[in-house]
């Protein structure tokens, strides 16, 4: 029989056909007419694939969420309980890119010359994460191929939602409900860098927005009439910017600031948008407690605070840590491959279930880089290596 990474050779040259084909069904966050377009190209592709899979479909304010259920051959011994068996892989359709991209950024193949060291896929979301939805449905059809006996069979959800570029406000709810009924979580974003480490940490992200009120006057008849909210913007920015603290993986970025009606006008209105990242979650509550005890510099201004923590953090558990030991053992064993891992200040839909305490493994996407930028791109010489890791740890983890 041919081994798993031949199986995935063969497989590429329609993957790539079918990753051409989602690319180009453009489907940016908020966009619900080409989510939906989109989505429904994804689960005809899925049922071309695993003719025998179930899916549901669940409409939603930010597009449609996907949940595909079907069962897998296992080689994992016949004591293991069908329902310690159940694994929750994650993926979303959604991308950061505008309606229309496609006109300066097309789908395209190219060769290792022009300065490239390797042949790429090019596109908007082709890396981030078109791709690693893919890559999954080929693992999962090359298992479906295999004949397992009377061993058990392992079942699989494979969720994939409209909103996670935008914080998962629809879906977030969907996928930690899943997760409290899984023993471990896959997730299908990319790896880390053209060596496409695996994540088995991502930092927490939140953000905050401060509003200023201050008092509009004539700036040439009635100056000091007036208190600048733009001023007081200025100055709580650099209060607001000293809360990162690099030991220990907090950064705060005052992001946006907007304010003011006319320059000949003291501004009696400003507005600061900022962004937080935070390794641990016991450092969020010191940190909430510190913008929320923003006071106006001028006290003829007023100000008040609104947000907060979006995403909890990936930390690397001990439960964590075993499970990359193990995807290693399988990697090294089953394909003599070496998996290295990382940690990231982006977060995922894995931070969810990671929080929740479900072991999550991140990062099992494809390989490539420019995710978010006109660089994107996947290296076609691991496509077949990345199914080939994901058709073997979901046969053996």
């Amino acid at each position: 029989m041919p081994s798993l990474l031949q199986q995935a050779r063969r497989t590429q040259p329609e993957l790539l056909r079918q990753l051409r084909a989602l690319v180009e069904a453009e489907s940016p966050s908020s966009h619900l007419s080409e989510l939906n377009s989109c989505a429904d190209l994804f689960v005809d592709i899925a049922r071309t694939l695993l003719p025998t899979i179930k899916t549901r479909r669940t409409r939603t304010a930010h597009g449609p969420i996907l949940q595909l259920d079907f069962k897998l051959p296992t080689s994992r011994p016949r004591k293991s309980q069908p329902e310690q068996l159940q694994i929750l892989t994650l993926g979303h359709l959604d991308t950061v890119w505008p309606l229309g991209t496609l006109r300066t950024m097309p789908f395209r193949l190219t060769s290792a010359r022009g300065g490239q060291s390797q042949a790429r896929a090019h596109g908007p979301g082709v890396l981030d994460m078109k791709s690693g939805l893919l890559l999954f449905l080929h693992a999962a059809k090359i298992l479906h191929e295999l004949d397992q006996g009377a061993v058990p069979p392992r079942t699989i959800t494979l969720l994939v939602v409209p909103d996670e570029e935008i914080g998962s406000p629809s879906s977030r709810v969907v996928t930690e409900s899943l997760a409290r009924h899984s023993s471990l979580a896959l997730v299908l974003e990319p790896g880390t860098g053209l060596e496409g480490r695996l994540k088995t940490a991502r930092k927490g992200v939140g953000d905050y927005t401060v509003d200023i009120r201050g008092r509009a006057a004539h700036a040439g008849v009635d100056f000091a009439a007036g208190a600048s909210a733009i001023l007081e913007a200025a100055r709580q920015t650099e209060r607001i910017a000293a809360f990162t603290n690099l030991a220990r993986g907090i950064t705060v970025n005052p992001g946006l600031i907007s304010g003011g009606s006319a320059t000949n006008t003291v501004a009696a209105d400003a507005q600061l948008r900022c962004d937080i990242r935070i390794s641990r979650l016991r450092d969020f509550p010191a940190l909430n407690r510190r913008f929320h005890s923003l006071r106006p510099v001028d006290p003829r201004c007023k100000i008040s605070v609104t947000g907060g923590l979006n995403r909890p953090p990936m930390e690397r558990t001990p439960a964590i840590a075993s499970l990359f030991r193990r995807a290693a053992a399988i990697a090294h064993e089953h394909l003599g491959l070496g998996l290295e891992e990382s940690s990231t200040g982006g977060g995922s839909d894995g931070n969810f279930t990671a929080a929740l305490g479900l072991p999550t493994l991140d990062g099992l996407g494809a390989v490539g880089e420019g995710a978010h930028a006109t660089t994107e791109s996947i290296l076609l010489s691991q496509i077949a290596p990345r199914t080939a890791l994901l058709a073997a740890l979901l046969q053996n983890l």
